[in-house]
């Protein structure tokens, strides 16, 4: 898309974007940040399932909610939308088959000179996938993960109990990942109020789909408030424009187990988990590129 503003070409890098975008409110969210953001060369977006417990077709109506987005921001020809895999995999040798897993291969492995990043607002199934499929993507890119509960010892959280084989097989491999786990990413607190609603259609849409699932979930008390939500999956965003250096620790990666417990049985494989991850750089820069494009 044409930005308002542009940056050094040595700056950019290349980004997919992975995720469930119609599991709930936050996605959407990051994803119109990211396709705001001059930094990134957006390689593609990839409809991420969310289990079966609301629907029997995840991945299919993320898919549909990411060409929505593409619709509302006029992009649909400048950005395309991929099918990620239909479920989790079947154990931690097995990959599912998709377009997905292809797409990351193939950027992975190509000759371009800009780093690869994806991140990853779902579970990671299409990540290992494509790592069981072809390994040698393990040094030549680098992940981006909201999920995974508190550090040390872990907890159930919605991404990871979607795929914990998935996680397992990340967590051995020798892939960079950056974790930002549920106790930091929960911190990106906005309420209904957002600054987004006189901003075109897609302002107007963010603001409506927020709105009315809390009303669509008010029964449930996991989402008691009624007036904020937590945009979760924004610091994927975010750290890509600041790793906030001070802010994340290199840890042995754990193996996790059914209920979602870190096991830390290792100290050669090391991730970065995020402690903290800055709410008002986050969430003030999505709203100022947000009026830069789309107000008067």
């Amino acid at each position: 898309m044409k930005h308002r503003f542009d940056i050094p070409d040595t700056k950019k890098i290349r980004l997919i974007i992975d995720t469930d975008a119609k599991n709930e409110a936050d996605d959407q969210f990051a994803i119109v940040h990211a396709l705001l953001t001059p930094r990134f060369i957006v390689k593609g977006i990839i409809a991420a399932h969310f289990g079966t417990q609301r629907t029997a077709k995840s991945m299919q109506e993320s898919y549909e909610e990411c060409v929505k987005i593409l619709e509302l921001m006029d992009l649909t020809s400048e950005v395309k939308v991929y099918h990620g895999a239909e479920a989790k995999i079947p154990d931690e040798h097995t990959p599912m088959p998709s377009e997905s897993a292809d797409l990351i291969i193939r950027e992975a492995m190509s000759d371009s000179d800009k780093p690869l990043y994806v991140i990853f607002l779902g579970p990671l199934t299409d990540l290992a996938s494509a790592y069981l499929k072809e390994p040698a993507i393990e040094n030549r890119l680098t992940a981006i993960w909201i999920g995974g509960g508190a550090w040390p010892n872990g907890e159930r959280e919605f991404n990871l109990g979607n795929d914990i084989d998935a996680a397992n097989v990340v967590m051995r491999s020798n892939i960079p990942l950056w974790q930002v786990p549920r106790n930091v990413y929960t911190t990106m607190r906005v309420s209904l109020a957002v600054k987004v609603k006189p901003y075109g259609k897609i302002g107007e849409y963010l603001f409506r789909q927020l709105y009315d699932l809390n009303f669509k979930l008010k029964d449930n008390m996991r989402f008691p408030k009624g007036e904020m939500w937590s945009l979760g999956d924004s610091p994927a965003v975010s750290l890509l424009l600041d790793p906030h250096e001070y802010h994340y620790e290199m840890k042995p990666a754990p193996r996790i187990t059914p209920d979602m417990r870190y096991v830390h049985y290792q100290n050669e494989r090391f991730i970065g988990v995020y402690n903290y991850v800055d709410p008002r750089f986050t969430l003030e820069d999505f709203f100022a590129k947000l009026k830069l494009h789309y107000g008067e």
